[in-house]
């Protein structure tokens, strides 16, 4: 007995040993003392120049999932069934990211993309890439700027993900168990290929450009729900259009607007970017009723970006949508909803930019980057650390590595956000409201927008990070009696890195964009 006893110890220090040294080796810093700081003052407007790339990163998804003997098969109307009849197998799917673990696509309905656009006043080169993914990580965003070849001329490069539910896991959270990371490492080489590929592309089909700057600031009101209290929408479309100096095409456009891409809920198992999908096919190709072409598109390469879209933000089951040609009303999520929206978009959008605002033909570049750390407090993302789950390294004991930057282009100004930030942090109406845990006043005041410069005003969520929801602290609320009168704690906390995310982003964000101002 002594000696099964002394086994087990032996055992179970081995596996103690081993945990151990596995953590240590998931959250070493996998890029110990990179800092992205950066600052160039644009005081000298000079010719734009402005260049798109649209690549694939669409996965190959088998159409069946083979165990290693290659004897077992998955169908998706039997339910979820991963195994063979023995229990056995680790199969070969797509894990699509998104409200739960283990679910395997089971096709691709429309390709997903790494859109790129890349803006040069002479002296700064800017690529703004638009991912199709629900999230990409800084470790993962410094691995693409090391692999960008120098004569690419990038002097920062941003990647921003549409946040799309409905594409392959690159964060770790969805794989076949809550405890089995969820991204295939091959999947995320060949992304990153294709970004770097994107970017490259991107550069060298620069033009001289005109940008023309558009808005509607109401119209995509009715096609978001806010589903936690306060609401408040990041619902205006805020659009660029590039237009060729020399022969007026149009280059490509971009379109920032703030909702989750995830109108087709939960069950679908087809690969797709979501709504994106159908404003960009609308805006670059024009908005169609059966064969019927209703508004003709601008052509060029559209990209994406998301804004604030905590809170939570989304095309809920329970928000129908119109057809806009038909009347029909879409509530169940769809196919046919997300193209109702897409074409109410891009509808919007393509209005929008028929009347520009301004153009701006020359103008300077100014930028600041700020590499920033922040710390974890969700026990439930240092554990998922720990364990490789959520893959990415920590710059110091539960702290975080993460980036923002802000930038001008003549009268339009910037902001990129490294996650999904409440739309009241950004465009005002934090609250206090009774119950909240810490029985204080708004924090994160003045709101983002109103601090920025310029007349035009762009906020780029899940940019260069995906470090999840950016909630107020003044609405923190993990302890009853819950705000609002909740029976329980709200979605958002279970998903945020802690209480001190939002402070600490709008106090650094609060001092760059002074700095900016006075450049």
């Amino acid at each position: 007995m002594k000696k099964i006893i002394k086994i087990i110890g032996v055992l179970f220090l081995v596996i103690v040993i081993v945990f151990i040294v596995r953590s240590y080796l998931n959250l070493k810093d996998r890029y110990p003392g990179y800092s992205a700081n950066l600052k160039v003052d644009g005081s000298d407007a000079a010719q734009l120049k402005a260049g798109f790339a649209a690549i694939s990163v669409t996965p190959e998804v088998p159409d069946r999932w083979e165990d290693k003997n290659g004897d077992a098969k998955y169908n998706s109307e039997d339910g979820d069934t991963f195994t063979d009849k023995n229990g056995n197998g680790v199969f070969d799917a797509v894990w699509i990211a998104g409200f739960s673990n283990k679910k395997p696509a089971n096709g691709v309905h429309d390709d997903i993309w790494a859109r790129t656009f890349v803006v040069d006043d002479g002296k700064t080169r800017l690529a703004i890439v638009a991912l199709d993914a629900i999230g990409f990580m800084n470790d993962d965003v410094i691995d693409v700027r090391k692999m960008i070849p120098e004569e690419a001329g990038i002097t920062y490069t941003i990647i921003t993900s549409t946040h799309t539910h409905e594409g392959p896991d690159l964060l770790g959270l969805w794989g076949e168990s809550p405890f089995k990371c969820g991204v295939d490492e091959e999947y995320m080489k060949f992304v990153k290929k294709q970004i770097v590929e994107s970017v490259v592309t991107a550069a060298q089909k620069l033009r001289p450009a005109m940008l023309e700057i558009s808005e509607d600031l109401t119209g995509a009101i009715p096609l978001v729900k806010d589903t936690r209290k306060p609401e408040v929408f990041d619902s205006g479309l805020r659009l660029i259009k590039a237009i060729d100096k020399e022969n007026e095409n149009v280059l490509g456009t971009v379109v920032s607007w703030g909702n989750h891409p995830e109108t087709l809920w939960s069950k679908n198992l087809l690969i797709s970017s979501d709504f994106p999908h159908f404003v960009r096919e609308g805006i670059e190709k024009g908005v169609f009723y059966n064969d019927s072409l209703i508004k003709p598109g601008v052509g060029g390469i559209c990209v994406y970006i998301n804004g604030a879209v905590g809170g939570l933000m989304c095309t809920h089951p329970s928000l129908a949508v119109k057809d806009p040609f038909t009347g029909e009303e879409f509530a169940e999520p769809s196919f046919k909803k997300a193209a109702a929206e897409g074409k109410q978009l891009s509808l919007l959008a393509l209005n929008a930019m028929s009347k520009p605002e301004t153009t701006i033909d020359s103008a300077s570049i100014s930028l600041l980057v700020r590499t920033i750390s922040l710390p974890i407090e969700n026990n439930l993302f240092k554990l998922a650390t720990a364990l490789g789950v959520m893959d990415r390294g920590t710059n110091g004991w539960m702290k975080m590595r993460s980036e923002l930057s802000v930038f001008k282009i003549g009268p339009v100004s910037f902001v990129t956000i490294p996650g999904e930030i409440y739309p009241e942090i950004v465009n005002g109406g934090v609250e206090s409201p009774e119950g909240n845990d810490f029985g204080i006043q708004p924090v994160e005041e003045p709101p983002i927008r109103e601090m920025m410069d310029g007349e035009y005003k762009f906020v780029f969520g899940l940019a260069n990070d995906e470090i999840g929801y950016i909630i107020p602290r003044s609405q923190w609320d993990v302890k009853a009696p819950y705000t609002y009168g909740r029976d329980n704690s709200p979605y958002g906390e279970e998903n945020s890195l802690g209480k001190e995310t939002a402070p600490l982003l709008h106090k650094n964000i609060s001092e760059m964009l002074l700095e900016l101002k006075e450049m």
